[in-house]
């Protein structure tokens, strides 16, 4: 009784500061609904936008809430506030489940409306023939490197970059039954069975077929049905679907993250904290490489990423993809791709956008 006494206090705060939040958080999506309809039929989704009111929130973040959970908090309370403007659509490669509807989730919270596609190519068409406003597409892992099929379709979409996620991928090892007996086979995306090799070869018998399929949910949707297999796939997989955790974890970097990239019609104004994605062409010989890196060095320009692929419109010349720090419209980024030109046979400035918010 003692107890309930001394918390009386506190829970009476609690309850004062409860009020207070559901009246600021009327006002602000008043405010929403205001600009939408200033805006009219207009973009209503400003990702500069949202990643400069994300830094300012956590820069101002004094705890005890991490700027994390503040992230998550603020997303959300945007993504609500959005919807009263216009609900969004956003294709995924599918089923639900996968990391990259984990990823559609984390950049526009729960009031969109996320729609699972086969393929990735699926989720570009959706959004190229306005099925769908944005298409979140896996581009790279810390560990295996680029999706090639994603970067492959970069090339010739005509969607623009407009966003960057990235998620921290943790796999467990799911089934429908609560433990390994009569275990045959394990299902996940190619890249997974790759980020948990080690920890598959250590704890499963060299019996256990390793299958992989087109995405971790569906992974997840196969060990559904079969009691003798499992999945690779993430928590939110066990919970649409009903499977057990059988180990926890189990990918072999603990720092696993993929980068998705956020496609659609618009161009991105600059946040203050923005990366430009390029695709450029060029043929094999002597001097390619400095040619495409000298007048970024010399204009000051720091690569995040700079990976080559063979073309497959022109025997021997070869596409590279680069990730620059800083906008398109800025003035040294303008000057250095306008001289880049000069030096390929092809150039795409796929988009610029907000570096990722936590």
């Amino acid at each position: 009784m003692s107890d309930d006494i001394s918390l009386q206090p506190h829970r009476q705060a609690i309850d004062a500061i409860d009020q207070q939040i559901l009246s600021l958080l009327n006002q602000r999506a008043s405010h929403a609904q205001a600009i939408g309809a200033l805006k009219g039929t207009g973009v209503v989704y400003r990702p500069e936008r949202e990643a400069q009111v994300l830094s300012r929130i956590q820069d101002l973040n004094q705890g005890p809430l991490p700027n994390e959970s503040i992230g998550r908090l603020f997303r959300e309370i945007m993504s609500e506030c959005l919807a009263i403007e216009r609900p969004l659509t956003i294709s995924f490669l599918g089923p639900k489940g996968t990391y990259t509807q984990q990823a559609a989730r984390k950049q526009f919270g729960h009031a969109a409306k996320t729609v699972a596609c086969t393929t990735v190519d699926d989720s570009l068409h959706m959004v190229e023939t306005r099925q769908a406003d944005y298409a979140v597409a896996p581009v790279e892992n810390s560990t295996e490197g680029s999706v090639g099929r994603t970067l492959d379709l970069l090339v010739n979409t005509s969607l623009k970059a407009c966003g960057e996620v990235e998620l921290a991928i943790h796999h467990h090892l799911l089934r429908s039954q609560t433990n390994f007996e009569g275990l045959n086979v394990v299902y996940a995306h190619a890249q997974a069975l790759a980020q948990c090799q080690h920890w598959l070869h250590k704890n499963l018998p060299s019996s256990v077929k390793l299958v992989p399929v087109s995405s971790n949910g569906e992974a997840a949707r196969l060990a559904q049905e079969q009691q003798d297999a499992a999945a690779i796939a993430g928590q939110t997989a066990a919970e649409i679907y009903g499977l057990c955790k059988l180990a926890s974890n189990i990918e072999d970097e603990s720092n696993n993250t993929t980068r998705f990239l956020v496609l659609g019609h618009q161009d991105t104004a600059p946040s203050g904290k923005d990366k430009t994605s390029l695709i450029v062409g060029a043929p094999n010989k002597v001097g390619t490489l400095s040619s495409i890196i000298e007048p970024l060095s010399r204009m000051g320009i720091s690569m995040s990423k700079f990976e080559s692929r063979p073309s497959r419109a022109h025997l021997w010349e070869y596409l590279f993809f680069i990730d620059i720090e800083g906008h398109v419209s800025e003035p040294n980024v303008q000057a250095a791709l306008n001289e880049l030109r000069e030096h390929t046979v092809f150039m795409k400035i796929v988009g610029s956008y907000p570096i990722a918010v936590l």
